[in-house]
């Protein structure tokens, strides 16, 4: 049984006759209430309630269940809240739904918390997918809430300006995501071969990180066939898209791939890497929405009193950073013009082995060599090639860090 202050604002627990504090919680203050107000002291609350029009038109209300007000009440001061593991998931939905509602998931405050915990004791149900496709704002701006989401099985970070040094790198390597990330999709995000040993660093030092990532887009980005060697250590990567790369389709290419990752150029554009089925999905769904309808319907007022005061701190600051947020989102100008031309390579069926010899017999097939000496001089590119392809096969069988592994270690 419990007895509440009359500021509502302390609670005191009696259990066996005897009667005890129960910590400095302060709990959620209930809504405006009507101008209704009765003698007792503890005013009606008007959500519990449902309030109806019979056939006369007169108004009339009947009371929710106590389910529905103790559900109510839990959701008010989700904060508080130390576990629901255990917990049905229908009462996780119902729940998750009541905050939704109350906005709770909209104050910064409270929405880490509240996504920690709802995410502990569901994992998959509250977010399985989250497309940040060219939403830069969103994720700079909800990264603390983004982080909470542990089970997601596809992310899509497609032009999200991640750089080469980027701390959401830490999170996308971190235990909580190694188990359960399949789909990965960073392109058009400015990263070089720096930013893929950075990201790729602890997987390939401490063995720690995307243990199940099996799809990898790095489109449209500077990377170069040198970065494709710190890939090795994704044991089950089946799909990569570098179209729009640094890279250009040959028989090098080809090769490199083949005896790095074990992966063949597809001669069809792979289903995986359309972007147009990736999207959200989960109990979180239409919170990320609210995070983007939220920052985009702040009022004017509000964000000049926080560029003034930014403005006096960071002197100057602020303005270029304003800038940079409110830009358009990072479009690959190329990918019109590349649309031809997709870098789709994936990893054959077990039962059906491609060899080395026979991907370069399929790349010189596709030569246009109308001359017979441009053959000629093919043949002899293809001898020239495999001798100078016998050095990387031997880096990439070595487990020794290189230099820049050394380097990169001693940074952290």
């Amino acid at each position: 049984m419990c007895d509440l202050s009359m500021d509502n604002s302390t609670i005191y627990v009696r259990e066996r006759g005897n009667l005890r504090r129960v910590g400095d919680i302060v709990l959620a203050q209930p809504k405006p209430v009507s101008s209704c107000r009765r003698t007792n002291p503890f005013v009606l609350r008007k959500e519990h309630f449902i309030f109806t029009y019979n056939a006369e038109g007169s108004l009339r209300y009947t009371t929710k269940s106590l389910f529905d007000i103790t559900l109510l009440f839990v959701a008010d001061n989700i904060h508080h809240v130390d576990s629901l593991v255990g917990f049905p998931e229908q009462i996780g939905d119902r729940l998750f739904a009541a905050a939704e509602e109350n906005r709770i998931f909209v104050n910064p405050d409270i929405s880490p918390k509240a996504l920690q915990l709802f995410s502990d004791a569901y994992g998959e149900m509250v977010l399985g997918s989250l497309c940040l496709r060219n939403r830069f704002p969103l994720l700079h701006e909800r990264m603390d809430e983004i982080k909470t989401f542990h089970s997601l099985k596809c992310l899509d970070l497609f032009g999200c300006r991640l750089g080469d040094d980027h701390e959401m790198f830490q999170h996308l390597t971190s235990s909580s995501l190694a188990s359960s990330l399949i789909q990965l999709f960073i392109g058009g995000n400015s990263l070089s071969d720096v930013g893929l040993q950075r990201l790729t660093a602890p997987v390939r030092m401490m063995k720690k990180g995307l243990d199940c990532l099996q799809f990898l887009d790095v489109s449209y980005n500077p990377v170069s066939e040198r970065a494709l060697r710190y890939l090795t250590c994704l044991p089950k990567l089946e799909k990569l898209d570098v179209s729009g790369t640094s890279m250009k389709l040959g028989r090098g290419l080809k090769s490199t791939t083949w005896d790095l990752l074990g992966l063949i150029y597809s001669e069809r554009p792979l289903d995986t890497f359309d972007h147009s089925r990736c999207k959200t999905e989960g109990w979180a769904e239409q919170v990320v929405n609210q995070w983007e309808t939220n920052s985009t319907q702040m009022p004017k007022q509000k964000k000049i009193e926080e560029s003034r005061i930014s403005a006096l701190r960071f002197f100057g600051r602020q303005k270029f950073v304003r800038e940079v947020l409110n830009a358009a989102p990072l479009v690959c100008e190329r990918e019109e013009e590349s649309k031809g031309e997709r870098l789709h390579f994936y990893r054959p069926a077990a039962n059906n082995h491609t060899p080395e010899k026979q991907i370069l017999s399929a790349t010189n097939h596709q030569a246009k060599t109308p001359w017979q000496n441009i053959k000629k001089r093919q043949r002899q590119s293809e001898k020239c090639d495999s001798s100078h392809q016998s050095p990387p096969t031997k880096r990439s069988s070595s487990s020794a860090l290189t230099a820049e592994d050394i380097d990169l270690l001693n940074s952290y």
